[in-house]
Parts: C-alpha cells; sequence; structure tokens
C-alpha cells in the first residue's frame, strides 16, 4: 500500500576528486540537509564507463563513510541506493545529485504536486536471468514496491525511475555454466547494454507502457521502450537497485519533476519540454538565461541510434574500432545537454536500449518552484 511520503531536499554538487565527498559533509555542516535523512545519491563519476569502472566503487564508498561520519547509522547508510553512472566524456563533469527528506513542519506547505522519492531492492538477480524474463520480473515487482514508498498512486506521476543492476562478468558467467545455465551474452561489455535494456523492459511492464514482453525481443524490438527509465549496471551489486522519482500532492516542498523523450541525439527541444514538464514557465524559444537558476539537475540517457545516422546523416560511431560508441555518444549528448543547462554538470548516461526511442532517451528534469 502507498505510504504518506515526506518533502524532499534535493541539490547538486560537484566532486572534486574520485574519492571526494565534501560537498556532501557542507551540505550536513550547514544544516541543509541531514545526514540520517539521506535516502538517495545519484551521480557521476570520472571513470571509463566499462566493466571495470572502479571509480563507481570508490565513490560509492566515500559518499557511504561520509554519511556515517555525520552521525547516519551504518546499517540504514548502507542500504541507501547510491547510484553512480560512469564515464564524464567530454564536457560532462563529475557531480552527485542529494535527495533527503525534510523534516515534519519544515517543509514549504503546498497543495500542488511536489517531489516524492521512493527507493526498492529487488531479489537477487541471477546471471542467468540477465536480459530475459526473470529479471524484468523481479525489476517490475521491485518498481511497484518503490512506487507505494514514494506515496504515489497513478504511473502517470512517475517521471524518472533510475536503476542500477548487475552486468556479467567472467566470474559469474562461470558461476551460471556451473549450475547448468547459458547466459544472454558472454561479452561483458554488451551486458552492459542487456543489462540495462532488460531492467528498462521491467520498469516498462510496471507502469503500463509495454506488456511483458518475451526473451526475444531484449536489444531487437527497439520499438519496446520506457520515456522514464534511466539504467544503469555495473559491478557493485547482485540486485536491482531502483530509486523511483515522481510528484504526489500533499507532501509540501519546493520541488517539482517532469519528464519528456529527445528523439535523437540532437533533440535539444526534448530537454526544454522535460523542463516545461517539470513546471518551469519559459517562452517558446527559450535561452539558458531564462531557466533563473532553478533547474536543478537533469538526468539523461543516450544511445547511437542502430542505423548509423542522426537527421539523415552518417556517422561512423558504430564502427569505430578505436573508441567506442558508448563513449563517443555520451560526450556528442552531453554537449547538446550542457549548452541547453549552460552547466556541464548533467546526468549524461548511455546505453539506453529500451529507454526512450532509438537514437534517442528519456530526459528528466528537477526545477526548484519555491519562492526566492
Amino acid at each position: 500500500m502507498p505510504t504518506q511520503p515526506a518533502a524532499i531536499e534535493v541539490r547538486k554538487v560537484p566532486i572534486h576528486s574520485v574519492s571526494d565527498a565534501s560537498e556532501l559533509t557542507r551540505l550536513i555542516d550547514e544544516g541543509v540537509i541531514r545526514a540520517d535523512r539521506v535516502v538517495a545519491v545519484i551521480g557521476k563519476t570520472e571513470g571509463n564507463g566499462g566493466v571495470n569502472d572502479y571509480t563507481r566503487i570508490i565513490a560509492d564508498r566515500a559518499f557511504r563513510e561520509a554519511l556515517v561520519e555525520k552521525g547516519a547509522d551504518a546499517a540504514t547508510v548502507k542500504e541507501i541506493p547510491i547510484v553512480w553512472s560512469g564515464g564524464t566524456d567530454g564536457v560532462i563533469s563529475p557531480h552527485a545529485t542529494i535527495f533527503a527528506t525534510v523534516p515534519e513542519g519544515e517543509a514549504v506547505a503546498t497543495g500542488e504536486p511536489r517531489l516524492t522519492v521512493g527507493f526498492a531492492m529487488s531479489e537477487p538477480l541471477l546471471p542467468e536471468e540477465i536480459g530475459r524474463r526473470g529479471m524484468i520480473e523481479k525489476v517490475a515487482a521491485a518498481v511497484e514496491v518503490a512506487m507505494g514508498r514514494a506515496g504515489i498512486t497513478d504511473v502517470a506521476d512517475v517521471h524518472y525511475v533510475q536503476t542500477k543492476t548487475p552486468l556479467l562478468t567472467i566470474e559469474t558467467i562461470r558461476d551460471a555454466k556451473s549450475r547448468g545455465h547459458d547466459v544472454f551474452t558472454e561479452d561483458t561489455l554488451i551486458s552492459m547494454d542487456v543489462s540495462n535494456g532488460g531492467t528498462a523492459l521491467g520498469i516498462a511492464v510496471a507502469l503500463g507502457e509495454i506488456a511483458m514482453p518475451d526473451d526475444s525481443d531484449v536489444l531487437r524490438d527497439r520499438s519496446l521502450y520506457s520515456s522514464v527509465a534511466s539504467c544503469s549496471s555495473g559491478v557493485e551489486l547482485d540486485r536491482a537497485q531502483v530509486v523511483v522519482v515522481g510528484n504526489a500532492a500533499g507532501v509540501g516542498g519546493r520541488y517539482r519533476i517532469g519528464h519528456s523523450v529527445m528523439d535523437d541525439a540532437l533533440d535539444a527541444d526534448g530537454i526544454w519540454d522535460a523542463i516545461r514538464s517539470a513546471g518551469l514557465d519559459l517562452p517558446e524559444r527559450p535561452r539558458t538565461e531564462d531557466l533563473d537558476g532553478r533547474l536543478v539537475n537533469v538526468f539523461l540517457k543516450c544511445e547511437a541510434s542502430q542505423d548509423g545516422h542522426v537527421r539523415g546523416r552518417r556517422n561512423a560511431m558504430l564502427d569505430d574500432s578505436d573508441v567506442h560508441w558508448h563513449r563517443q555518444i555520451k560526450a556528442a549528448v552531453g554537449g547538446v545537454t550542457a549548452a541547453v543547462t549552460g552547466d556541464p554538470a548533467v546526468f549524461v548516461s548511455v546505453s539506453a536500449a529500451h529507454q526512450g526511442p532509438d537514437g534517442g532517451g528519456p530526459v528528466a528534469a528537477i526545477v526548484d518552484l519555491g519562492d526566492r
């Protein structure tokens, strides 16, 4: 059953080095948030974004240790969803967006829908389930739990679902084989796309965007997608870590979230549409200064179009053996996004299979609607 959620304070902070959590501790020291009220962190680290991107593990440890040092319960901190997307290619700047509940009575009172966050962990995901129905079903179940914890009853009020799931490694592939199972792929880098794609389909099923797909649809039928899924994978965990972000009436607070999609890698209008969806009034042809400092952050997924074209023009990303297309498309979309926001600290993540239309991707935006 849905619970009554608390109002949310959300802040974006820079990360000055791989193991830096100083801006998190500064927020706590200044009383902006309390360590024991942090409920989620979503951020970008400066590693290679691949299977062996251990900057995610280093950043995860730094933030959890900082919360414990500032008084949060260690066991509770261990369960906080902290989702790191590796790779700050191009102008993208390492940063973290921190979500914390506001003590009762301290939130801005309003009857308008405001930001709410819920989180859940799925049942353990076996390596043979990654990219298959077992993963889709377990992710869908976790999304429903997270929605309930966010106090969201209408799927239309869900605007962003950020996940972290396991990808395949040599060790987990060996484990599956030892138990008589095969896996979707034995290419560990491709397994990132597999994990993200299977997770996105689970989100789409939970939110009623699609019917339950077949195993054969994963990474093949790109017409099946979620418009709010943002899926990341790595070696840090063996379950799906799910953060549902949406709006609910009665929670109060200053922040609101909206979403849209980019139809392709150059679709800046899709980013502006997400900001409008969050409730910010913008002119027909907006400029960065129209944001007036009210944009907290945007969260995007991106993908090289399967046909190797953008707006009818051929590109060589999928054929490039020197620089993987993951890094190229991330840098390109990061530049487009930063040109809109005027801030390179944007959450742009690659491997967007089943997350938005082919060659594009979902966009979520959080804005501050509080009085100045």
